[in-house]
């Protein structure tokens, strides 16, 4: 417990006290935010502002994590390290493609086939690693089956869980890069569903197999670390929203919102709760849907359901304050993360009855 407290208040202080130093120097280098040509009008006054901001809360939750486990003398896991490294690799793959919008001066970067394939390798070896380096147990960071509250059904196989764990990464990160388009909208929303694998981490920990054996007991490898993970980003998250929230003096760009939506997806796959990320990120889910919807119709008949997509660019054109549209998509994800958590908890008094 003590390593989250400390973790969590690290990288929060790490990305408050630094993202004005990386804001400073964005501006120095001139990497501003290039806005869509179609999008709202209202836009146009953001046009400038610096983005790959993601970078900071990346920074600050790996070295918060570093921090928080050298304080406390708590060793660090194989299951935590992996989710970082996760989080770097998708970082990376939208630090180029911001890197390219601002080159360009375009609100276009990586083509989309060439985003998609650097996401799947990053969650194919990610896959492939949280498979490997059991524990003194036998537990491996994930295995290969499906999941919901946990573990169910038999066995996949080792390529269909791979092919399982890209789907899971890539819709993720992709369905948070979507809901990133109004200040502070993408961030405040992962704060809710991090809170949620904080508490997710604890409680499983405080129910591991390992510690006594009963129907309602979890066998997941490390929870209490994969709670620490998610206190490093959810420190860091809070830290950027101050300068994110609107109005933003920074945007986090896809460096961080592909970044936070991989640690998302390796939480749940290490915390056996795969399904339940779909319940938790509900709001992310609505957003990705409204965008695949917009698409597919106007591919089928030329015409649009939304007056803009993904879907808080709807309300925008409808004419809301952006304000509003966070506020209310915050409830909303409020709302989506406090069903998750009572699934999972009524699942967990069901199954000690």
């Amino acid at each position: 417990m003590k390593t989250i407290l400390v973790t969590g208040a690290v990288s929060l202080l790490l990305a408050l006290f630094g993202t004005p130093l990386i804001i400073r120097l964005l501006r120095r280098q001139g990497y501003g935010q290039p806005i869509r040509v179609e999008g709202p009008k209202s836009h146009e006054t953001k046009r400038g502002t610096p983005t790959m901001g993601g970078a900071a809360i990346v920074l600050a939750a790996v070295i918060g994590y570093l921090v928080g486990h050298l304080v406390t003398h708590d060793p660090m896991t194989t299951s935590g390290v992996l989710i970082l490294m996760l989080m770097a690799g998708l970082g990376l793959v939208g630090f180029i493609d911001d890197f390219i919008k601002i080159f360009r001066q375009t609100s276009l970067g990586l083509r989309s086939g060439t985003k998609l394939a650097g996401q799947a390798v990053i969650g194919a070896i990610f896959a492939v690693e949280v498979l490997q380096h059991p524990d003194a147990v036998g537990l491996t960071p994930a295995d290969a089956h499906l999941s919901f509250l946990r573990d169910f059904g038999p066995a996949i196989g080792t390529l269909p869980f791979l092919i399982w764990a890209v789907i899971i990464i890539s819709g993720t990160s992709n369905a948070v890069n979507l809901t990133d388009g109004l200040d502070g909208l993408a961030t405040g929303a992962t704060i809710l569903v991090l809170a949620a694998y904080v508490l997710i981490g604890i409680w499983q920990e405080r129910n591991d197999i390992t510690l006594f054996v009963a129907p309602q007991a979890y066998q997941i490898r490390d929870p209490l670390d994969l709670a620490v993970v998610a206190a490093a980003v959810l420190g860091a998250c809070f830290g950027f929203l101050w300068w994110n929230a609107p109005p933003a003096r920074i945007f986090m760009g896809d460096t961080g919102s592909l970044a936070l939506g991989g640690v998302l997806a390796g939480l749940a796959i290490c915390s056996k709760t795969a399904l339940l990320l779909v319940v938790l990120g509900g709001l992310f889910v609505i957003v990705a849907t409204s965008d695949i919807i917009q698409v597919g119709f106007f591919k089928l008949t030329r015409r649009r359901v939304f007056k803009m997509a993904p879907l808080q660019h709807h309300f925008e054109m409808l004419g809301w304050a952006e304000t509003t549209i966070v506020m209310r998509f915050w409830l909303i994800s409020g709302l989506c993360v406090a069903l998750g958590l009572g699934v999972f908890y009524a699942e967990w008094l069901t199954v000690g009855r």
